[in-house]
């Protein structure tokens, strides 16, 4: 069994830094593709970014690119979402999910397409 566990949430001041970490247990790591999501109260929970199995190839919803990088450590097994220049609008339970045997691309935003979620951690940026 996939689990997830999120660390490295907290407060920031607008302008701040954090980097979130995902670690995975259960399975072998470097075959997963890995996604960050998040959630902000009373909304729906929305897509942020995924990382293929090496690596080598990423994606980020478009309103975050330049601001925040996924990257991977398999040797770690671990999973971060370095976020930058924070805004009070990236409030949120910000969680990792994984998903295996999915061609890179297909339907990686949607939130179904992960069966494995970690608990969430939360990012509050104060203004």
């Amino acid at each position: 069994q996939v689990q997830l566990v999120e660390s490295g949430g907290g407060l920031v001041q607008a302008g701040g830094s954090l980097r979130l970490s995902c670690a995975f247990s259960g399975r072998t790591f470097s075959s997963w593709q890995m996604g960050w999501f998040r959630q902000a109260p009373g909304k729906e929970r929305e897509f942020v970014a995924a990382i293929d199995w090496s690596g080598g190839r990423t994606y980020y919803v478009d309103s975050m690119k330049g601001r925040f990088t996924i990257s991977r450590d398999n040797a770690k097994n671990t999973v971060y979402l370095q976020m930058n220049i924070l805004k009070p609008e990236d409030t949120a339970i910000y969680s990792c999910a994984a998903r295996f045997g999915r061609n890179w691309g297909d339907s990686l935003t949607r939130k179904i397409e992960y069966p494995y979620w970690g608990q969430g951690t939360q990012v509050t940026v104060s203004s």
